[in-house]
């Protein structure tokens, strides 16, 4: 790929694959993926316990229903070493501080976190949603034995939700509303290399060279 930025942030659906998808598609790019170990450098950059940001990771604070009365003021100031430092609206400061130091040193691929948002604006992002077929959901994540197979389709509407609240109580947008993504892709059509392809074929219409 050529020195010209590009950070894609990718939003998914529980079990439509967005992880795969993000860490082929940035290995094919030959750019850095982060997912989860990005909770590992808010950790060392505020001198807070990892395992704090695992607890508020992709989970809406304790105020979502204070935000909804005040019309969800979006969560963009900066992070404080103040009384709240490990409140969750806080990690979140944190959490966004790194992503955009992230992006603004090197392109590379995102997923989750609210990155579309945070770093809106950005010369080089391209928003990435993805989404599948409720049985082919099921079908992926019953094939990673995290729960039991009586329990797939209630985790599955679980995570939804909680990355649903989650997004509108940091953002005040709606997670699903396709407005805040560049390309939307169905992703049981085409499967994790047919959606790589076409990502990556979105982006050469967008002038990568890749």
């Amino acid at each position: 790929m050529e020195d010209k930025k590009l950070i894609i942030t990718i939003g998914r659906q529980y079990g439509s694959g967005g992880r795969e998808v993000g860490k082929k598609l940035a290995k094919e790019l030959n750019v850095n993926f982060y997912d989860k170990n990005i909770l590992r450098m808010d950790s060392d950059e505020s001198g807070i316990k990892e395992s704090y940001f695992h607890l508020n990771d992709e989970r809406a604070g304790n105020k979502l229903l204070y935000r909804i009365v005040s019309s969800l003021t979006p969560e963009k100031s900066e992070p404080s070493y103040g009384s709240d430092l490990v409140s969750s609206d806080n990690l979140f400061r944190f959490q966004s501080a790194v992503i955009k130091r992230l992006a603004a040193e090197e392109s590379c691929v995102i997923i989750g976190r609210c990155a579309e948002y945070v770093l809106e604006d950005m010369e080089g992002l391209v928003r990435v949603f993805l989404y599948a077929d409720l049985e082919q959901r099921i079908a992926r994540i019953t094939e990673k034995e995290l729960y039991a197979p009586k329990d797939v389709l209630k985790n599955i509407k679980r995570i939804d939700k909680e990355r649903r609240d989650y997004h509108r109580y940091y953002t005040g947008r709606s997670w699903e509303d396709f407005d805040n993504y560049d390309i939307i892709i169905n992703t049981s059509k085409i499967g994790i290399d047919g959606t790589v392809d076409t990502i990556k074929n979105y982006l050469k219409a967008r002038g990568y060279n890749i």
